[in-house]
């Protein structure tokens, strides 16, 4: 049996001109995988009406779901509701218990202001207006999500931003539209290998000497966060092809795979140190505390994580880290000695078992014909053992200060289990 599809559609003038970026696409789509429907497309689209309503009628009249986030709000520019009524052919009716439950949360916020609650009201009434049969949701803040049929897809309407989008979700979910569009769909069996160090032609070439997907098995191959992730999606029944799939890539990639889940590298990295009792610690120049915010996104990091040295200037590397004159004099401060003395620096000052360091040119200036712009030196150390790295990675400073964060946490994640393997 086919899986039902999902238009997503994603509204905002701001996401167009690349003001902010869109998060709701994505959650939407992987929410929507895992439940067993399949993701169609993901459309962002403006506020005016014209295009809006054209790719409302789109999504709606060509897929069983249509997911929408955006344009819920009391001004005149959010548009969502009333567009996708007359895309539905429903009329517009206002739900008094919403009106109450809007009008009490527009209370707090207008005390708060010191504003007369009267100037609220007009953007009260209007949130408060839902399509005929459609079921209201929250609201989170002050903008109700629904679910509205329409027709033979179920539409669901959520808030744009994504933290109210989030906490009304499972709320759609358990409305009666929704059940009934996933009462015959299961999750897919997935099954993700992630590769660090090898180039996406690599994977592919791999991907289709082990025989490709098919019979069943859907294989993506995808570069993200500078790792290579292979995503294996099995029909029902087709367990055995993923796996055989699986088996025939690990045999030839095995010194690149480092993960078969869902884990982030700093995730892997602060459970290496947890299982051994290590702490950690960074020192960071041209990545400006990069590595740090990745280990501190991690909930439960302080178990493990001490705290880091952004050491940019010559000084703060000498002073803070005891990374002798002499060296810096001689080498530089990007330099594998000078990475070298940093992160030996961080672990004794900072108390620490395990310790990285980053120190490059990030440009775009400052780069010279022997240390050029994008030339990056890293070391890592622990208790028994110690590694260093040096890459040149050509690109704009945010992408060489992004890719060089990445890669000093996966040389730690590579010295960890260097030493784990030298102690079995």
């Amino acid at each position: 049996m086919s899986r039902p599809r999902a238009a997503i559609v994603v509204t905002g003038s701001e996401l167009v001109r690349g003001d902010r970026n869109d998060l709701n696409g994505p959650f939407f789509a992987r929410e929507a995988l895992g439940l067993g429907v399949e993701p169609a497309r993901i459309t962002v689209v403006g506020d005016g009406p014209d295009e809006l309503e054209s790719v409302l009628r789109e999504a709606i009249g060509t897929n069983e779901l249509c997911l929408v986030s955006g344009g819920l709000g009391p001004t005149h520019d959010d548009r969502t509701v009333e567009i996708v009524a007359k895309v539905a052919g429903l009329d517009l009716r206002l739900d008094p218990a919403l009106e109450q439950r809007i009008e009490k949360v527009s209370r707090l916020i207008a005390d708060r202001l010191r504003r007369p609650y009267a100037d609220f009201v007009p953007g009260v009434r209007k949130q408060a207006t839902l399509p005929t049969g459609a079921v209201p949701l929250g609201p989170a803040g002050t903008a109700p999500g629904l679910v509205v049929e329409a027709g033979s897809c179920v539409v669901v309407v959520m808030p744009g931003p994504p933290a109210e989008l989030r906490r009304l979700w499972p709320l759609a979910l358990d409305t009666e539209p929704m059940r009934r569009v996933l009462a015959d769909v299961r999750p897919p069996d997935r099954h993700v290998l992630r590769f660090y160090g090898v180039s996406e032609s690599a994977v592919a070439r791999a991907l289709e000497e082990a025989g490709g997907d098919g019979d069943g098995v859907e294989a993506t191959i995808c570069a993200r966060d500078f790792e290579i992730h292979v995503d294996l999606v099995a029909d029902a029944g087709a367990q055995r092809r993923v796996d055989e799939l699986a088996a025939r890539l690990r045999d030839p990639l095995r010194e690149y795979l480092f993960a078969e889940d869902e884990r982030s590298v700093q995730e892997i990295v602060l459970e290496a140190c947890r299982q051994r009792g290590f702490r950690l610690a960074t020192a960071e120049s041209c990545t400006g505390g990069l590595v740090a915010a990745r280990l501190t996104e991690v909930p439960g990091s302080s178990e493990v994580f001490v705290g880091g040295v952004v050491a940019y200037a010559d000084e703060v590397k000498r002073d803070e880290l005891g990374v002798p004159t002499e060296l810096l004099a001689e080498h530089g401060a990007v330099s594998g000695e000078v990475a070298a003395a940093m992160a030996r620096g961080a672990r004794a000052r900072l108390g620490a078992d395990v310790a990285v360091a980053v120190t490059g040119i990030a440009g775009p200036g400052g780069g010279t014909a022997d240390k050029p712009v994008g030339l990056v030196h890293f070391h890592a150390v622990s208790p028994d053992d110690e590694v260093g790295l040096q890459f040149e990675l050509p690109g704009e400073r945010a992408w060489i200060r992004s890719r060089s964060a990445v890669t000093a946490l996966h040389l730690v994640r590579r010295l960890l289990a260097r030493s784990e393997h030298d102690q079995a």
